[in-house]
């Protein structure tokens, strides 16, 4: 039986930002994680000629925490090419024009459906301090579009702009969660579009988790999944798939919410916390890239919500090939590895393009995290965020899934590293006290 202070389930951002600051903090530390790499649900791979981001990908100043690891370790962002060309589909109808001109349509509805996003979230880094946001937890998406006094037009281009953000549907998508991402954009759509999908991380998100977990004195140790975990007053009990057991005084778990119940963990946790981990969240589409014949105009092209993929960006332009990255709503729906499939995909979006190659990652079929980026479903908030942050016993669940402010990306999942580290050094800290005999 090995001893440690802190035993983290989970190599993603949060459980190496959790690990990196107890670590140096002086505890003794020990990651496990279940992949045979650390980044989580980013996933640095080489496809299609270049290194793709097969995960999450953007980051943004608006992003306070993911901005100062990158100051931290001279990272640098690359920003992405202005768009210039833009397609896209209503009532079955092609149209193209200016990106700007897509961007025109989207204004007034956007600027509609988002315009009390300050007044209920006035502190967005602080959802649950307006008593106000329960009363409005239970509105779908779909039901705040909808009382919208939209042209059709405006609606089916608005419905799908949010079926891109949230990665799935929208019949149980919460609208809060629409507030929350434009709040902590400071109110502004556009400013939340461009966090979402224009600036990334030099070097790529492994390079920035490399550092961080260079930067740290934890043990590593991969390809070993936790099928339990027992805890007593004074100890957690950790086994892993291979046998090894691991007795410490914390436990963390930085894994996918979707992911915690796969877990034999006694006594059990809160009925309230397995209950939002069985519901997880509604990011559950697909990315998808696909790189097709000839040096192609930087466009944007935006198709119907129940689209296999329903939205399209040119990211890398080459002299005889373009790689386009693409999302939609449901993963089952895109085979990440049928080009024909792709290219009868394309051609419903943008008609005209050749498809060479294409490259993915099923995520929801992935069981290390069943889920793509977190976009809640309604009553998250008022029901399931609070009491997912609690402590139960000497176990913590952190990860970007129960973010306070960027939830569903890197920036989220370093802030719930940070802040759960936190609260499990203090515990620590007053332990060793209390057993000093020193009042605390």
């Amino acid at each position: 039986m090995e001893t440690t202070d802190v035993v983290i389930i989970g190599a993603g951002f949060a459980g190496l930002t959790a690990a990196r600051e107890l670590s140096r903090r002086g505890f003794n530390t020990i990651i496990l994680e279940a992949r045979d790499r650390i980044a989580g649900r980013t996933h640095l791979e080489e496809h299609l000629g270049r290194n793709l981001e097969l995960g999450g990908t953007w980051v943004h100043w608006t992003q306070p925490y993911v901005w100062t690891e990158m100051g931290r370790y001279g990272i640098a962002a690359i920003a992405a090419p202005e768009f210039t060309k833009a397609y896209w589909s209503v009532e079955g109808q092609h149209r193209s024009g200016h990106a700007d001109e897509l961007m025109d349509l989207l204004d007034a509805p956007n600027q509609a459906l988002l315009a009390d996003a300050r007044k209920y979230f006035p502190l967005p880094w602080s959802p649950l301090t307006n008593s106000e946001v329960t009363d409005i937890d239970g509105l779908t998406l779909s039901e705040a579009i909808d009382r919208l006094d939209l042209s059709e037009d405006q609606r089916q281009l608005l419905r799908s702009f949010w079926a891109l953000n949230f990665n799935g549907l929208l019949d149980q998508a919460a609208y809060t969660q629409a507030l929350r991402w434009c709040a902590a954009a400071s109110g502004s759509w556009q400013l939340m579009f461009e966090t979402c999908a224009t600036f990334k991380i030099e070097g790529g998100t492994r390079r920035l988790a490399e550092a961080i977990l260079e930067d740290s004195t934890a043990q590593l140790r991969l390809k070993q999944p936790v099928v339990s975990i027992r805890q007593d007053a004074e100890r957690v009990h950790v086994q892993t798939a291979d046998g090894q057991e691991i007795t410490a005084r914390q436990l963390i778990l930085a894994v996918p919410l979707a992911t915690v119940n796969d877990i034999d963990i006694q006594p059990q946790l809160s009925a309230a916390k397995r209950e939002a981990a069985c519901r997880s969240h509604a990011g559950r589409g697909a990315k998808l890239w696909i790189k097709v014949k000839g040096r192609q105009e930087r466009f944007v092209a935006m198709g119907a919500e129940d689209a296999p993929l329903n939205f399209v960006q040119a990211e890398y332009i080459d002299e005889d090939s373009t790689t386009l990255v693409c999302f939609g709503p449901q993963a089952a729906a895109v085979d990440v590895t049928d080009r024909a499939a792709a290219q009868q995909i394309l051609d419903s979006l943008v008609p005209g393009l050749e498809v060479l190659e294409i490259a993915g990652h099923n995520w929801v079929d992935d069981e290390q995290s069943r889920s793509t980026w977190a976009m809640h479903y309604t009553g998250f908030l008022s029901e399931s965020l609070a009491e997912l942050q609690r402590p139960e016993g000497l176990i913590r669940i952190a990860g970007s899934d129960i973010a306070n402010g960027w939830g569903g990306f890197i920036d989220g999942a370093i802030e719930s590293g940070i802040a759960v580290s936190r609260s499990v050094a203090q515990q620590l800290e007053e332990t060793e006290k209390a057993d000093l005999g020193i009042s605390v």
